[in-house]
Protein backbone atom coordinates (compact mmCIF):
# COMPACT_ATOMS: atom_id res chain seq x y z
CA UNK A 1 0.00 0.00 0.00
CA UNK A 2 1.33 3.42 -0.98
CA UNK A 3 2.01 5.87 1.83
CA UNK A 4 0.78 9.36 0.99
CA UNK A 5 2.50 12.34 2.51
CA UNK A 6 0.41 15.14 3.96
CA UNK A 7 0.39 18.22 1.76
CA UNK A 8 -1.75 20.44 4.00
CA UNK A 9 -2.69 20.09 7.66
CA UNK A 10 -5.60 21.96 9.25
CA UNK A 11 -5.78 21.98 13.04
CA UNK A 12 -8.82 23.33 14.93
CA UNK A 13 -9.59 25.90 12.26
CA UNK A 14 -12.42 28.24 13.21
CA UNK A 15 -14.03 31.23 11.52
CA UNK A 16 -16.31 33.87 12.99
CA UNK A 17 -17.72 36.81 11.04
CA UNK A 18 -18.15 39.89 13.20
CA UNK A 19 -20.94 42.33 12.38
CA UNK A 20 -22.58 45.24 14.19
CA UNK A 21 -25.69 43.14 14.76
CA UNK A 22 -24.13 39.86 15.88
CA UNK A 23 -21.16 37.52 15.65
CA UNK A 24 -21.68 34.54 13.35
CA UNK A 25 -19.51 31.49 14.01
CA UNK A 26 -19.34 29.59 10.69
CA UNK A 27 -16.56 27.04 11.34
CA UNK A 28 -15.51 25.47 14.61
CA UNK A 29 -12.45 23.34 15.33
CA UNK A 30 -12.12 21.84 11.85
CA UNK A 31 -9.15 19.48 11.63
CA UNK A 32 -8.15 17.44 8.59
CA UNK A 33 -5.17 16.44 6.48
CA UNK A 34 -4.87 16.83 2.72
CA UNK A 35 -2.56 14.27 1.16
CA UNK A 36 -0.22 14.79 -1.75
CA UNK A 37 -1.78 14.11 -5.18
CA UNK A 38 -5.09 12.91 -3.76
CA UNK A 39 -8.55 13.98 -4.93
CA UNK A 40 -10.14 15.18 -1.69
CA UNK A 41 -13.83 16.14 -1.65
CA UNK A 42 -15.36 18.47 0.92
CA UNK A 43 -19.05 17.58 1.01
CA UNK A 44 -21.83 19.37 2.83
CA UNK A 45 -25.23 21.03 2.40
CA UNK A 46 -25.61 24.53 1.00
CA UNK A 47 -24.53 27.42 3.22
CA UNK A 48 -22.62 25.15 5.62
CA UNK A 49 -19.27 26.93 5.22
CA UNK A 50 -17.54 24.72 2.62
CA UNK A 51 -16.53 27.68 0.49
CA UNK A 52 -15.38 29.62 3.55
CA UNK A 53 -13.10 26.72 4.49
CA UNK A 54 -11.75 26.53 0.94
CA UNK A 55 -11.16 30.30 0.90
CA UNK A 56 -9.21 30.02 4.14
CA UNK A 57 -7.02 27.34 2.58
CA UNK A 58 -6.57 29.59 -0.45
CA UNK A 59 -5.67 32.59 1.69
CA UNK A 60 -8.72 34.57 0.56
CA UNK A 61 -10.12 34.50 4.11
CA UNK A 62 -8.29 34.66 7.43
CA UNK A 63 -9.10 32.00 9.99
CA UNK A 64 -10.25 33.25 13.41
CA UNK A 65 -8.52 30.41 15.22
CA UNK A 66 -6.47 27.31 14.64
CA UNK A 67 -3.69 26.79 12.13
CA UNK A 68 -3.01 25.69 8.54
CA UNK A 69 0.35 24.22 7.62
CA UNK A 70 1.56 23.64 4.06
CA UNK A 71 4.44 21.29 3.37
CA UNK A 72 7.17 23.59 2.07
CA UNK A 73 5.35 26.72 3.24
CA UNK A 74 2.13 28.45 2.17
CA UNK A 75 2.07 29.18 -1.58
CA UNK A 76 1.49 32.72 -2.71
CA UNK A 77 -2.04 33.47 -3.87
CA UNK A 78 -0.99 33.61 -7.53
CA UNK A 79 0.73 30.24 -7.22
CA UNK A 80 -2.47 28.33 -6.41
CA UNK A 81 -4.69 26.81 -9.08
CA UNK A 82 -8.28 27.89 -8.34
CA UNK A 83 -11.45 27.00 -10.26
CA UNK A 84 -14.54 28.93 -9.20
CA UNK A 85 -18.21 27.99 -9.42
CA UNK A 86 -18.82 30.96 -11.69
CA UNK A 87 -16.70 30.87 -14.80
CA UNK A 88 -14.71 34.00 -13.83
CA UNK A 89 -13.33 34.42 -17.35
CA UNK A 90 -12.47 37.79 -18.86
CA UNK A 91 -14.99 38.25 -21.69
CA UNK A 92 -12.70 40.50 -23.72
CA UNK A 93 -9.89 37.93 -23.68
CA UNK A 94 -9.59 34.88 -25.91
CA UNK A 95 -9.25 31.35 -24.58
CA UNK A 96 -5.48 31.60 -24.98
CA UNK A 97 -5.30 34.97 -23.24
CA UNK A 98 -7.44 33.74 -20.33
CA UNK A 99 -5.34 30.61 -19.84
CA UNK A 100 -1.97 32.37 -20.00
CA UNK A 101 -3.03 35.22 -17.70
CA UNK A 102 -1.43 33.81 -14.52
CA UNK A 103 2.01 33.21 -16.06
CA UNK A 104 1.78 36.62 -17.75
CA UNK A 105 1.21 38.32 -14.40
CA UNK A 106 4.31 36.54 -13.11
CA UNK A 107 6.34 38.10 -15.91
CA UNK A 108 6.95 34.89 -17.88
CA UNK A 109 7.90 35.65 -21.47
CA UNK A 110 5.25 35.26 -24.16
CA UNK A 111 6.83 32.32 -25.97
CA UNK A 112 7.14 30.24 -22.80
CA UNK A 113 3.70 31.03 -21.44
CA UNK A 114 2.01 30.43 -24.82
CA UNK A 115 3.64 27.03 -25.11
CA UNK A 116 2.61 26.18 -21.56
CA UNK A 117 -0.96 27.45 -22.07
CA UNK A 118 -1.31 25.47 -25.28
CA UNK A 119 -0.34 22.30 -23.43
CA UNK A 120 -3.24 22.72 -21.01
CA UNK A 121 -5.70 23.90 -23.65
CA UNK A 122 -4.98 20.65 -25.46
CA UNK A 123 -5.26 18.71 -22.21
CA UNK A 124 -8.82 19.94 -21.54
CA UNK A 125 -9.91 19.27 -25.11
CA UNK A 126 -10.11 22.83 -26.44
CA UNK A 127 -7.60 22.55 -29.28
CA UNK A 128 -8.58 24.94 -32.12
CA UNK A 129 -10.57 27.18 -29.75
CA UNK A 130 -7.56 29.27 -28.72
CA UNK A 131 -8.87 32.39 -30.51
CA UNK A 132 -12.47 32.02 -29.32
CA UNK A 133 -14.03 34.36 -26.77
CA UNK A 134 -16.04 33.17 -23.73
CA UNK A 135 -19.37 34.25 -25.26
CA UNK A 136 -18.69 31.84 -28.12
CA UNK A 137 -18.34 28.85 -25.77
CA UNK A 138 -20.80 26.55 -24.02
CA UNK A 139 -20.93 26.37 -20.23
CA UNK A 140 -18.88 23.18 -20.16
CA UNK A 141 -16.26 24.69 -22.46
CA UNK A 142 -16.00 27.80 -20.30
CA UNK A 143 -15.32 25.64 -17.26
CA UNK A 144 -12.66 23.77 -19.23
CA UNK A 145 -10.97 27.13 -19.82
CA UNK A 146 -11.05 27.75 -16.07
CA UNK A 147 -9.48 24.36 -15.42
CA UNK A 148 -6.78 24.95 -18.03
CA UNK A 149 -6.05 28.37 -16.51
CA UNK A 150 -5.72 26.81 -13.04
CA UNK A 151 -3.33 24.15 -14.36
CA UNK A 152 -1.30 26.79 -16.21
CA UNK A 153 -0.23 28.27 -12.88
CA UNK A 154 1.83 25.06 -12.54
CA UNK A 155 0.66 24.79 -8.95
CA UNK A 156 0.70 21.36 -7.37
CA UNK A 157 -2.44 22.33 -5.39
CA UNK A 158 -5.80 22.73 -7.13
CA UNK A 159 -8.80 24.24 -5.32
CA UNK A 160 -12.21 23.74 -6.95
CA UNK A 161 -15.31 25.43 -5.56
CA UNK A 162 -18.39 23.63 -6.92
CA UNK A 163 -17.05 24.08 -10.47
CA UNK A 164 -19.88 22.12 -12.11
CA UNK A 165 -22.76 23.51 -10.06
CA UNK A 166 -24.03 25.79 -12.84
CA UNK A 167 -24.00 23.11 -15.54
CA UNK A 168 -26.91 21.03 -16.75
CA UNK A 169 -26.98 17.40 -15.60
CA UNK A 170 -25.59 15.82 -18.77
CA UNK A 171 -22.74 18.32 -19.05
CA UNK A 172 -22.01 17.88 -15.36
CA UNK A 173 -21.60 14.10 -15.77
CA UNK A 174 -19.33 14.68 -18.75
CA UNK A 175 -17.19 17.19 -16.86
CA UNK A 176 -16.85 14.80 -13.90
CA UNK A 177 -15.38 12.22 -16.26
CA UNK A 178 -13.12 14.80 -17.87
CA UNK A 179 -11.74 16.21 -14.62
CA UNK A 180 -10.72 12.71 -13.52
CA UNK A 181 -9.01 12.07 -16.87
CA UNK A 182 -7.13 15.35 -16.55
CA UNK A 183 -6.17 14.63 -12.93
CA UNK A 184 -4.92 11.16 -13.83
CA UNK A 185 -2.74 12.61 -16.60
CA UNK A 186 -1.44 15.56 -14.60
CA UNK A 187 -1.58 14.60 -10.94
CA UNK A 188 -2.16 17.45 -8.50
CA UNK A 189 -3.41 17.69 -4.95
CA UNK A 190 -7.09 18.52 -5.52
CA UNK A 191 -9.56 19.89 -2.96
CA UNK A 192 -13.01 19.78 -4.52
CA UNK A 193 -16.03 21.38 -2.84
CA UNK A 194 -19.54 20.13 -3.63
CA UNK A 195 -23.01 19.75 -2.18
CA UNK A 196 -23.78 16.93 -4.62
CA UNK A 197 -23.53 13.55 -2.90
CA UNK A 198 -23.27 11.46 -6.07
CA UNK A 199 -20.55 13.74 -7.40
CA UNK A 200 -18.58 13.31 -4.18
CA UNK A 201 -18.72 9.51 -4.34
CA UNK A 202 -17.88 9.50 -8.04
CA UNK A 203 -14.81 11.73 -7.70
CA UNK A 204 -13.27 11.40 -4.28
CA UNK A 205 -10.27 9.42 -3.04
CA UNK A 206 -11.57 10.61 0.31
CA UNK A 207 -14.75 12.44 1.26
CA UNK A 208 -14.86 14.80 4.23
CA UNK A 209 -18.46 15.25 5.34
CA UNK A 210 -19.14 18.62 6.95
CA UNK A 211 -22.13 19.51 9.06
CA UNK A 212 -23.52 21.19 12.13
CA UNK A 213 -23.84 24.86 13.04
CA UNK A 214 -21.13 26.02 13.33
CA UNK A 215 -19.74 23.59 10.79
CA UNK A 216 -17.22 20.94 11.74
CA UNK A 217 -15.95 17.66 10.29
CA UNK A 218 -18.59 14.97 10.89
CA UNK A 219 -16.91 11.97 9.29
CA UNK A 220 -14.35 10.84 6.73
CA UNK A 221 -15.24 8.29 4.06
CA UNK A 222 -12.81 6.41 1.82
CA UNK A 223 -14.65 4.93 -1.19
CA UNK A 224 -13.37 1.39 -1.76
CA UNK A 225 -14.73 1.47 -5.30
CA UNK A 226 -12.45 1.04 -8.33
CA UNK A 227 -12.42 3.67 -11.06
CA UNK A 228 -14.17 4.33 -13.33
CA UNK A 229 -17.10 4.31 -10.94
CA UNK A 230 -20.70 3.80 -12.00
CA UNK A 231 -23.64 5.50 -10.37
CA UNK A 232 -25.66 2.28 -10.48
CA UNK A 233 -23.10 -0.06 -8.90
CA UNK A 234 -24.18 -1.69 -5.65
CA UNK A 235 -21.11 -0.44 -3.76
CA UNK A 236 -21.64 3.09 -5.08
CA UNK A 237 -25.28 3.15 -3.99
CA UNK A 238 -24.46 1.65 -0.60
CA UNK A 239 -21.88 4.35 0.17
CA UNK A 240 -24.16 7.05 -1.18
CA UNK A 241 -26.94 5.93 1.16
CA UNK A 242 -24.58 5.62 4.13
CA UNK A 243 -23.39 9.20 3.69
CA UNK A 244 -26.93 10.46 3.07
CA UNK A 245 -28.07 8.97 6.38
CA UNK A 246 -25.37 10.99 8.16
CA UNK A 247 -26.04 14.38 6.58
CA UNK A 248 -27.82 17.29 8.22
CA UNK A 249 -29.91 17.95 5.12
CA UNK A 250 -30.68 15.96 2.01
CA UNK A 251 -28.09 16.45 -0.69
Amino acid sequence: MAVWENKIELRDVSKTFYTKQSDVEVLKDDSLNVRENEFLVLLGPGQCGKTVLLNIIAGLEQESGGSITFTGGRPKMGDLGIVFQKYALYPWKTVMSNVEMGPQMKGIDQSTRRKNAQKYIDLVGLTNFEKSYPQQLSGGMKQRVGIARAYATESDIMLMDEPFGALDAQTRYSMQEEILKIWEKRKRTVIFVTNNLEEAVYLGDRIILLGGKPTSVKKEYVPDIPRPRKYTDTAFLALRNEIADNTDLSL
